[in-house]
């Protein structure tokens, strides 16, 4: 067989470059490049400058605003030679001369990047310690960057100190972390420290959009706006998640689209939740329970819907404070913040915050989150139906409003013949003698339909076996009606007995987060509300 035939004649073909994910690829190369941390960059470059270089520098901050990065720039400014090969240390390092490729790669013989992660003991920092008093074989400075330093042993940092108090002149140490809590004191005291600031989230969404234009892929600003609040400050999370938009979008030129992102992160659809958080304003209890529930069915996490009802409350102040925008806004959501802020006081702001914030915090450690979300959606409502503590205070004052009035309720409607709700069929039983009934109806039944006298219901627990039967006797002898009474799988409404739980937690956190009281609390941090429905049923 011939040497053509096996293609021992044919040129080699080339090794095809692996890819490289978007974090990596788009890791800054030059302080210019790094976003959002301008006054470090500006001190640093001062300080090089005038000469005065610290021997030692801490880097804190969160995931991925650009510890290591920053460590490598400054390895390379303080390394730099410059294209001439004549250059001293710099703020603006060439990145052409040998050592600034060296670094750039991960190869210069003089700076070592350490994880102390995997490096924890004493022995790892003696390796330091001892290679530390040679010179630089080829750099200006040998320099050692030690990634999360706070994992370092007790004995490792002790062992450390000596060398990082009085190190050899052509030392340098950097230190990231994004746990400075961690870090020993003695170590704090002799190192520069930097806080890297979480990258707003208008900065980020730039930044995608220059990514995704040198990509070649089209982007609309709402998804990368969503993906830089996704993010929470953080470039290589936002990179990353930016890297998966493109793939979930594929090879048919569609881009990434605001749609598509909030079905892969699972985030809630924004124009939703305004109508969700309009339904709460309006105290539509059963519409905001199915729009809730249609949320929760397309996948979005409850918790998830709450956080972006305080975003939305959260934009509705600053709207009312006469805030400019924030980025990635639409103009139909900007219209909605501004009606909003100019029918809500800030008192009702704040009620709002808090209502949602306790939802937030519940749901967090709920064993049902979807129940609990709708019973802090619930609780919003029924405060949104109460009176301003402050200003029935006020009334009351002012002697306007009696104790009487304010707590009695408007009217008190005569009990009909026949129940038309479950509140008056518990009424009926009641007035009836029926009380064990009246208590079963009132704490575990939950409607579904009740249509004179059909009524249909879920189970909240487990009932009687008779309980139909004996219940369907006790209301054809009190009405003289023969009443269809059916337990269905729907899970139904709330029993009356929660939405009574929900309607107090909605009054006790309305007068909680009223000014008043909330000032109150911080004066007095120990202070308790006590007994607030309990004293006002006595003074009525």
């Amino acid at each position: 067989m011939s040497d053509s035939l096996l293609g021992l004649d044919e040129p080699p073909q080339p090794r095809q470059e692996a890819y490289r994910v978007l974090a990596r690829k788009y890791r800054p190369q030059t302080f210019s490049e790094l976003i959002g941390q301008d006054a470090m960059v500006q001190t640093l470059g001062n300080a090089i400058k005038r000469d005065r270089l610290a021997h030692a520098f801490l880097l804190t901050g969160v995931r991925g605003v650009g510890k290591t990065s920053t460590a490598r720039l400054i390895a390379k400014a303080l390394n730099c030679i410059g294209p001439d090969g004549q250059g001293g240390p710099t703020i603006d390092p060439c990145g052409v001369c040998e050592p600034c490729r060296a670094i750039a790669e991960g190869r210069h013989i003089d700076v070592i990047e350490m994880d102390a992660a995997s490096h924890t003991g004493i022995d790892d920092i003696r390796e330091i310690i001892e290679a530390s008093r040679y010179s630089a074989v080829s750099a200006r400075y040998k320099i050692y960057i030690i990634d999360e330093v706070h994992m370092l042993s007790k004995a490792a940092f002790n062992g450390l100190l000596k060398t990082l108090e009085e190190p050899p002149a052509h030392v340098k140490f950097l230190f990231a972390t994004t746990e400075v809590n961690k870090v020993p004191v003695t170590v704090l005291s002799r190192c520069q420290r930097f806080d890297l600031r979480r990258i707003p989230a208008e900065m980020l969404a730039g930044h995608f959009a220059r990514v995704s234009a040198a990509e070649g892929v089209e982007a609309e600003p709402e998804a990368l706006a969503s993906i830089a609040r996704a993010a929470e400050g953080s470039a290589r999370d936002g990179l990353s998640i930016l890297d998966q938009a493109i793939a979930h979008a594929g090879l048919e030129g569609g881009g990434v689209r605001a749609e598509a992102v909030r079905q892969m992160l699972g985030l809630s659809d924004r124009g939703a939740i305004r109508s969700l958080f309009g339904l709460l304003l309006a105290g539509d209890a059963l519409g905001a329970l199915a729009a809730l529930r249609g949320q929760y069915d397309l996948g979005v996490d409850p918790q998830a819907v709450l956080r972006t009802l305080l975003e939305t409350v959260h934009g509705v102040t600053l709207a009312k404070l006469g805030s400019d925008a924030t980025s990635g806004q639409s103009a139909e959501e900007m219209k909605a913040l501004e009606d909003w802020a100019a029918g809500l006081s800030f008192p009702a702001l704040h009620r709002l915050w808090q209502l949602l914030l306790r939802g937030h915090d519940e749901v967090a450690k709920a064993a049902l989150p979807i129940e609990a979300c709708e019973m802090a959606l619930l609780r919003v409502i029924h405060a949104s139906q109460l009176p301003d503590p402050g200003e029935l205070a006020r009334q009351l004052a002012n002697g306007s409003v009696s104790v009487s009035a304010a707590a009695a309720p408007a009217s008190t409607p005569a009990e009909p013949a026949t129940p038309a709700s479950m509140a008056e069929l518990v009424t009926h039983l009641e007035t009836n003698k029926r009380f064990q009934l009246a208590q079963q109806v009132r704490d575990y039944l939950r409607p579904v339909r009740f249509d004179g006298s059909e009524f249909e219901f879920g189970a909240a627990r487990e009932l009687p076996h008779d309980f139909i039967k004996e219940l369907g006797a006790a209301l054809r002898e009190s009405t003289g009606v023969n009443w269809r009474l059916k337990c269905v799988e729907e899970a139904g409404a709330l029993t009356l007995r929660e939405q009574q739980a929900a309607s107090e937690a909605a009054e006790r956190d309305a007068v909680l987060a009223s000014p008043v009281v909330a000032a109150a609390i911080e004066a007095f941090p120990d202070a308790e509300l006590i007994g607030w429905t309990n004293s006002r049923s006595n003074q009525a």
